[in-house]
């Protein structure tokens, strides 16, 4: 056989066994994936801005950032932790800073700007057309995730991406189908997805 003839069916060889192993490959089945508490309050986290309405006290009523240590202050309330709380919580945490000057306070706090704490954060890597991270929102699928960060790119492997996602302490790899889902319209590639995920979008080889 001539060498030009060996070549070519070798690269044909190849190419069917790379074909066959990515039809092989698993995909997302939301029966199948395991599941994970989700806790639907929003927890604040730094770089969030508060809005704190103390009731008939307009004066020490503002609008204050998370810090990056997780901590605010205000003119009465010094240092107070934010990070992993829930507005409620820290409006009580402000009302019992403010009890020293004002009678029987009234807090309520408002998130006006959100990222959340980092460890609910979905974080979106490899050929996303803007790789980020995004604040867990109650509900969000992962047609929300991908829509946020404006698709994919042209360069992007869909049908071979996964979520990396938290279980029982242990990290678990799903396969998932892009590709399906944004191009085809198949609703049945979606996927609910939980605090901490990640979306990895690898490259096409092709």
């Amino acid at each position: 056989m001539r060498p030009q003839l060996v070549r070519y069916a070798s690269y044909i060889f190849a190419s069917t066994l790379l074909l066959a192993g990515c039809a092989s490959r698993p995909v997302a089945d939301t029966a199948s994936v395991p599941a994970a508490p989700v806790n639907s309050e929003y927890r604040i986290g730094p770089g969030d801005n508060l809005n704190v309405i103390v009731w008939r006290n307009p004066e020490v009523s503002l609008v204050v950032p998370v810090r990056p240590d997780g901590k605010f202050s205000t003119p009465l309330a010094n240092d107070i932790e934010a990070s992993g709380k829930t507005p409620k919580e820290v409006g009580a945490e402000i009302a019992k800073a403010l009890s020293a000057y004002i009678t029987d306070p009234v807090v309520t706090v408002v998130v006006t700007g959100f990222s959340g704490i980092y460890s609910d954060q979905i974080r979106v890597i490899g050929q996303a057309a803007k790789p980020q991270a995004l604040p867990y929102r109650k509900e969000m699928s992962l047609l929300d995730v991908v829509i946020a960060v404006g698709g994919t790119t042209e360069f992007a492997a869909g049908n071979r991406a996964s979520v990396i996602r938290l279980v029982d302490g242990k990290q678990t790899k799903i396969a998932v189908r892009l590709d399906d889902l944004m191009k085809d319209g198949d609703i049945s590639a979606n996927l609910a997805m939980r605090p901490g995920d990640i979306l990895v979008i690898p490259e096409s080889i092709f």
